[in-house]
């Protein structure tokens, strides 16, 4: 199990630097400049330049980079005036983790209890609508949804807030609308390997042996049966914090989206690669975590990849 951990966390280190080296050429490579406002005059251009260290070879700027980005330094903005990109994310990612974490919460607890009861009730009206949800959920983009949801629950009923975020009430809608997607695709694997594990030998073998059918389902059915789940989960937390981008957008939340899109389109060279890296150690740090978790779950994992 050691040499197992180990392997992963060379991997996630190496995957960080592959991210880093690549995010930190591409943003130089990207069309304009970052100094263009213009009542900047010359001198001051020429200042922030040498500040910034643009005056000085690519491969030194990158090595200076890598240098504060071990110190935990992400650097100062280049647009957002005496702000560091540390301060800007602090102030933001608690938004963006709490509606991301809230949606995470919602989408597996749910996810699996409907992939569980379309297992168990297969070929009933119950199978029926759990496919049902499945199908509209992995069919609508979550902006899509997050649109319908504030039309409905927020206009035209006036049950809930369409915007902000200031408070619990305020939380079910986007929440609920990036939810959606992932709470779908959870549903569908986990009734297919509920499926196919009800059909194996050791469940035939339990019940022979007289024990009930609620004990099978939780010891043997969906002990194995959530294998596939577990394995999705690290591709299933980036594609829950990359979407809340738009959902933030879409419903008003003060998070790190209104500033990563508008680092894109200001070339802000800091606040780019400051958040991208702050997300790669996030989801990559979360995909180390479910690697780990699914070698304890599964011996057999470990035994591959020895």
């Amino acid at each position: 199990m050691t040499k197992y951990v180990i392997k992963r966390v060379i991997a996630a280190i190496l995957t960080l630097w592959a991210l880093v080296t690549i995010v930190f050429f591409l943003t130089r490579l990207m069309p304009g400049e970052p100094f263009t406002n213009p009542k900047l005059t010359p001198q001051v251009i020429e200042n922030m330049t040498k500040y910034y260290g643009f005056d000085k070879p690519l491969i030194v700027q990158y090595f200076q980079y890598l240098g504060n980005l071990i110190h935990g330094d992400f650097g100062f903005s280049m647009k957002y005036t005496n702000k560091t990109v540390n301060y800007i994310i602090g102030q933001t990612f608690p938004f963006s983790a709490d509606l991301g974490i809230r949606a995470l919460c919602l989408a597996i607890s749910f996810g699996l209890v409907l992939g569980i009861l379309a297992a168990r009730k297969r070929g009933t009206k119950i199978d029926f609508f759990c496919v049902i949800i499945a199908i509209i959920g992995t069919s609508i983009p979550d902006f899509i949804m997050g649109a319908l949801l504030q039309y409905f629950f927020g206009i035209k009923w006036g049950l809930l807030p369409v915007a902000l975020y200031k408070g619990f009430k305020y939380t079910i809608l986007p929440a609920t609308a990036l939810a959606f997607y992932t709470l779908a695709s959870v549903s569908r694997i986990m009734r297919a390997s509920m499926l196919e594990v009800t059909s194996q030998d050791y469940i035939k073998t339990a019940r022979s042996k007289g024990l009930s059918e609620a004990r099978i389902t939780v010891k043997h059915q969906i002990r194995n049966a959530i294998m596939p789940v577990m394995t999705i989960l690290g591709p299933t937390v980036a594609s829950v914090l990359t979407g809340t981008f738009v959902i933030e957008a879409i419903f008003a939340i003060p998070g790190m989206g209104k500033y990563y899109v508008e680092s894109v389109n200001n070339n802000d060279y800091s606040m780019i690669l400051g958040m991208t890296v702050f997300y790669g150690i996030f989801l990559v740090t979360a995909n180390l975590i479910v690697d780990i978790l699914y070698g304890v779950a599964d011996p057999r994992v470990r035994i591959g990849k020895k």
